[in-house]
């Protein structure tokens, strides 16, 4: 139980609040079956999956998070992630984990360009300048 506490504190300070609140309320959203919560395996390192199966949407809104930064699906808001200071890359027409990883990056947040990331590039290659 520790770790969870670890990991939420650790989360929230890279994160910030929006995206720590986003996170609770996946977890609630899992407790009702709406949420899939998986490990990634990126280039031999772990990210942290989420998707939400979205009510009365046929598109689910997925996240794939690593060390510093993450991908997102179009749901997710990059010019609040720009304003918040956190690498960030939006795909699109995503459906599931995979093709998240496949999908090429549409736009980028400064901080993201940072470390590297593209737009043009897979999301894939995107998260594993993220660590």
């Amino acid at each position: 139980m520790d770790f969870l506490f670890e990991f939420g504190e650790h989360f929230f300070r890279r994160f910030g609040l929006v995206l720590f609140g986003f996170v609770l309320l996946c977890v609630f959203w899992w407790c009702l079956g709406l949420v899939v919560v998986e490990v990634l395996k990126v280039g031999g390192r772990a990210c942290l999956g989420v998707k939400v199966d979205l009510p009365g949407c046929s598109a689910p809104l997925l996240l794939v998070v690593a060390e510093k930064g993450f991908v997102m699906c179009g749901f997710l808001n990059l010019e609040v992630a720009e304003r918040l200071g956190v690498a960030a890359a939006v795909v699109s027409g995503v459906k599931c984990f995979g093709d998240v990883l496949g999908a090429e990056v549409r736009a980028v947040t400064g901080r993201a360009v940072e470390l590297g990331v593209r737009v043009g590039m897979k999301g894939e290659d995107a998260l594993r300048l993220m660590f």
